[in-house]
């Protein structure tokens, strides 16, 4: 028998940690090869990280809502190899080959005093613990000692969680006065300012009213937007489509499509297309600002909102988008979607956005104004798709029509980008899908 040491894989370049969310195996249980053992939770995404050997869960080395870094040792696993595998690399050493060299006391020494030092910098001055986490992201809120005391964690011990010291700041960072409900062991943090005064609305529940716990997801994307509003100064332009060609090509060819590429065509990948080549007209909508400086991005990476179930929405990133063809397009749309929708989705899959498109239209929107997905410039809303009256100009003269017609709206960051910039790029989307061609080759 040996024992193999699951570590946390890594989860894309800017992923450093993972919460423990769940533990989908217990110590004693089967794990067959491949099989999720435990959910975890990054910023953006819910994933499962799979078994990569077969055998019996024998340790589990953290607890749920355990902030865990990439590449630490979550479980261990016994299997029924006999060859002393590890992490699944095997040795050829014979046993009379191996050495074992025995550090010196000089060493021991230096490396017992780096871990004092670090638990010490890990341990505030009345003895409590601070993971390293927590004590980044008070360092980098301005979070002082003394309001990191008065916190009373949901953890073990009391001890104070990343999403603890995240609910204080979605408080604004008011002082606190903290109160632990046992029955949950959930931490509860009442700001003094409102228990001072009334400078927040109160909100009164009567009798009869539901409270609704929001999501995790729920909380990251109420603070996303809310930093997003903070941070750009929001801008619109809205421009009427005319996507008449679209809709009597996308008829006619989608059941050959299906039974050629295996794929529905539906509009997202035409619409995103057609955002794609606007990027590459106007590089400068393919940007992110990073303080006073603007990031001109060499990869046309769009991003691509999609709705989840519990009404919460993701966004996963369709890379290279220009470099794709439609079929391409098609495909990639198609595949985000499914995964999103089924909580699939990895965590590089919505990393890397340089520009946001949102469908609006597929909830009866004719047209909306979005928020702009930081640290990006710009996010494009494509409106319903109605059947309207139209002026229709010939050769012979004017006459009014039915046609097929939409409504996109650009959000775009004032700061940056200015209005001649924001307007011509929505025109040049629009532009693009008004020129399609009925008898384009896919």
């Amino acid at each position: 028998m040996s024992k193999f040491e699951l570590k946390l894989p890594k989860m894309g370049e800017s992923v450093a940690e993972a919460t423990i969310t769940s533990w989908l195996k217990e110590v004693g249980d089967t794990i067959e090869l491949d099989e999720a053992i435990v959910e975890i939770a990054t910023d953006k995404v819910d994933t499962e990280v799979p078994s990569e050997v077969e055998g019996i869960l024998v340790e589990k080395l953290y607890e749920v809502d355990d902030v865990v870094a990439v590449g630490r040792i979550i479980a261990v696993i016994e299997t029924k190899s006999d060859n002393g595998l590890t992490n699944g690399q095997g040795s050829d050493l014979k046993k009379e080959e191996i050495s074992i060299e025995i550090p010196s006391v000089e060493s021991v020494k230096r490396e017992i005093e780096v871990v004092e030092e670090a638990t010490q910098n890990m341990t505030s001055p009345s003895g409590k613990f601070y993971s390293p986490l927590v004590r980044n992201i008070a360092r980098t809120e301005g979070i002082s000692m003394n309001e990191l005391e008065a916190i009373i964690g949901s953890g073990k011990e009391q001890r104070v969680t990343k999403n603890d010291i995240l609910a204080y700041i979605e408080n604004n960072g008011d002082k606190v006065t903290d109160k632990v409900d046992k029955s949950t062991s959930k931490a509860q943090i009442v700001p003094e300012k409102e228990l001072r005064s009334s400078d927040k609305p109160k909100v009164l529940t009567e009798g009869g009213d539901e409270i609704i716990e929001m999501t995790r997801l729920g909380k990251l994307v109420a603070k996303h937007m809310t930093d997003s509003i903070n941070t750009s100064a929001h801008v619109q332009s809205f421009v009427e489509v005319d996507v008449t060609k679209i809709v009597q090509w996308r008829n006619r060819v989608k059941d050959d499509f299906f039974k050629r590429e295996g794929e529905k065509i539906t509009f997202t990948p035409i619409f995103m297309e057609a955002v794609a080549k606007a990027l590459k007209d106007y590089p400068l909508m393919n940007v992110s600002v990073d303080g006073d400086k603007i990031i001109k991005k060499k990869d046309i990476n769009i991003g691509m909102a999609a709705a989840l179930a519990d009404g919460n929405l993701i966004v996963p990133v369709i890379k290279k988008a220009d470099q794709l063809s439609l079929v391409g397009m098609t495909k990639a749309v198609n595949d985000l979607a499914v995964r999103a929708r089924a909580g699939k989705l990895n965590p590089d899959d919505i990393q890397g956005g340089t520009f946001t498109v949102t469908n609006v239209g597929s909830f009866g929107s004719i047209m909306g104004t979005p928020i702009i997905n930081q640290p990006q410039v710009g996010i494009l809303a494509l409106g319903s798709i109605r059947k309207m009256p139209a002026v229709i100009e010939t050769s012979e003269g004017d006459f009014i029509g039915i046609r097929h017609k939409m409504i996109i709206s650009h959000s775009y960051d004032h700061r940056v980008v200015n209005g001649a910039l924001g307007s011509m790029f929505a025109k040049r989307i629009a532009e693009y899908l008004e020129a399609w061609d009925e008898n384009v080759n896919y």
